[in-house]
């Protein structure tokens, strides 16, 4: 039978020879498919440019179907939906600006709790700390709250209880 080379665009597979796929890989089925999944991922900036350089779609814009489809050369989205996409995309420009604009800048990044954890642990076993920092690490500890909102938390990533873990000594085995 000898092997068959299968196209994740097309979804198709064939006999694998050089010239089965060359054919396969210049045809124009081949190139619309992997045209439309890279269109899957473009950003919405660009596809609103590309949608703003083309006519309306008549034959869409009467009766809102067009036998072309996605690979029609005229527009097929309103003015409306242009507004929406707009307004997406003015959105996402403010987010990467200022990812911290909804209030949530008093949280600190995990980076910043890791270094201050090890600076506080290498105090510990250096024995510079005091007693009322002791108390101070043990009252006033400070995990990510996006950390805490993580379904299925393993138990050894939660903080300690507040008066700290019960230790039970079993005398007994068996």
């Amino acid at each position: 039978m000898g092997k068959r080379y299968y196209c994740d665009y097309c979804d198709r597979s064939f006999q694998d020879n050089l010239h089965n796929r060359k054919k396969h890989l210049n045809g124009v089925q081949h190139h619309r498919a992997k045209k439309a999944w890279f269109d899957n991922f473009r950003d919405a900036a660009t596809f609103l440019n590309e949608e703003r350089t083309k006519e309306p779609c008549r034959k869409f814009l009467q009766t809102g179907q067009c036998v072309f489809g996605t690979s029609c050369r005229f527009s097929h989205l309103s003015e409306r939906h242009m507004k929406m996409l707009e307004q997406k995309i003015d959105d996402e420009k403010r987010q990467k600006e200022d990812p911290d604009q909804d209030g949530s800048s008093t949280e600190r990044s995990i980076d910043e709790w890791l270094s201050r954890r090890e600076k506080k642990l290498a105090a510990l076993t250096s024995g510079r700390v005091l007693k009322m920092e002791e108390e101070e690490c043990a009252e006033n500890i400070e995990i990510p709250p996006y950390l805490l909102s993580i379904p299925d938390l393993p138990p050894s990533l939660h903080p300690p209880p507040t008066g700290g873990w019960r230790v039970t000594l079993h005398n007994e085995w068996g």
